[in-house]
């Protein structure tokens, strides 16, 4: 069958809208491959692993090793947290209550404001508070007005097409309200809870703005990373991008795999003993 000329025309901008999107990284994965007397531009001065080896070393500028711990643990903070909250909320939007309306649009608010005047304005609560102003606490928080309207909108999606028969039955069977919950309804929102964790921990792991004036003394890894730009002149610049990059395409992967083994268990379940 002959293509029509605005298939290829749609064609043509979707491959430049791609090329346009990873063009960036890609371009940094490949620079990050220079030898020794690589600079920071095209073209390449030979192909290493050399700038890799050196970003394992003591760099003379910045704490890249501090820097990933901190955020990775910052991560992880943020996605528990958005999980749990996120699965409260949904439950608790199920039933309509006085202010519900008003409620919704207060959290999903965050996401029109500007990133930059949520971290000014968290930096200045705890300031005028006089509490301290540290990456585990004022940072942890205002990443988290980033990613619970995400988490949260994900679980009233889920829940709004929840089926309830399968808790009626569960409590036609003699279970309580926990043990509905426990063995019922978790394991079959469980593969969406991947999910809302995917999306806290990525949001958090990536995110600057909200950081930028909530970390304190304390780099994450994507403040420190700008900070390297004003002062490392050489590839491990680059190489620190790529390691990032294959890190946060590693943690997606895991967290798809999880979440298609949790649906086949939970369709093995669903269907029974094959007599």
């Amino acid at each position: 069958m002959a293509r029509s000329a605005s298939f290829y025309v749609l064609a043509a901008f979707f491959a430049c809208f791609v090329l346009f999107l990873y063009g960036p990284v890609i371009t940094i994965g490949i620079l990050s491959f220079q030898g020794p007397r690589g600079g920071l531009t095209f073209p390449m001065n030979g192909v290493s692993l050399h700038w890799f080896f050196d970003l394992l070393e003591e760099q003379a500028v910045g704490d890249f090793w501090g820097a990933f711990r901190r955020s990775l643990l910052l991560g992880c903070m943020v996605m528990v947290t958005t999980v749990v909250v996120s699965v409260m909320g949904g439950l608790a939007f199920r039933r309509r209550f006085a202010g519900a309306t008003v409620l919704f649009y207060l959290v999903i608010a965050s996401l029109v404001i500007p990133s930059i005047l949520v971290s000014l304005g968290v930096g200045l609560v705890f300031n005028v508070l006089d509490w301290e102003v540290h990456w585990s606490t004022s940072g942890f928080g205002s990443q988290l007005t980033w990613t619970l309207p995400f988490g949260l909108l994900i679980m009233f999606a889920v829940f709004n097409r929840f089926d309830r028969a399968y808790e009626e039955a569960a409590r036609d069977l003699g279970a309580n309200r926990w043990q509905t919950f426990q063995f019922v309804v978790l394991p079959l929102i469980a593969p969406s809870l991947i999910g809302v964790a995917l999306f806290g921990f990525t949001l958090s792991y990536d995110e600057f703005a909200r950081t930028l004036l909530t970390s304190g003394s304390y780099n994450t890894l994507p403040l420190e990373i700008f900070g390297m730009t004003t002062n490392v002149t050489t590839p491990v610049l680059y190489a620190l991008g790529t390691v990032t990059t294959v890190f946060s395409l590693l943690i997606i992967v895991m967290f798809l795999v999880t979440a298609r083994l949790m649906r086949r268990s939970a369709d093995r379940h669903s269907r029974g003993p094959v007599s």
